[in-house]
């Protein structure tokens, strides 16, 4: 794996007036990931582990790579350009004629409901390390609030 990318994790999930406001980033920072109400619901949920009743697209899309031997190895959250991030989905699959890899573009909150629903790793790019504010301060004053 390149060396210009850091592990990272989910840290909170709040409300906006406008969606949800995603906190992740590696031990040292935390930046924001706005997106859609939905989007922000379906990390909480895979957060907790808990299914919805009927699949969202992001289990349907679980259960076909699943069907297919595809397996999620990580996704990285690798660019951000005028406050818009892109990631990148990495997949394997292995049959009996071998073993390929596979690198497909993707939207950062799909990508993190995925890699959360897989339980696997999370990276961040230090090229979006280096270009988001840190928002660490701003996380520990909201949940100091929610205590």
């Amino acid at each position: 794996m390149e060396n210009d990318v850091s592990l990272a994790s989910v840290k909170g999930v709040e409300l906006t007036g406008s969606g949800c406001a995603v906190f992740i980033g590696p031990e040292d920072k935390t930046f924001i990931i706005y997106v859609d109400q939905f989007l922000g619901n379906a990390i909480l949920m895979a957060l907790k582990s808990e299914m919805n009743e009927r699949p969202f697209t992001h289990d349907l899309i679980g259960s076909i790579l699943l069907g297919l031997g595809v397996t999620l190895e990580r996704v990285i959250i690798n660019d951000v350009s005028n406050d818009t991030f892109f990631a990148r989905i990495i997949l394997k699959m292995e049959n009996e004629l071998g073993s390929k890899v596979m690198e497909l573009d993707a939207r950062p909150s799909d990508s993190i409901v995925l890699a959360l629903q897989a339980k696997k790793p999370i990276y961040v790019s230090q090229r979006v390390l280096d270009t988001t504010i840190d928002v660490t301060e701003t996380l520990k004053k909201i949940r100091k609030k929610e205590n």
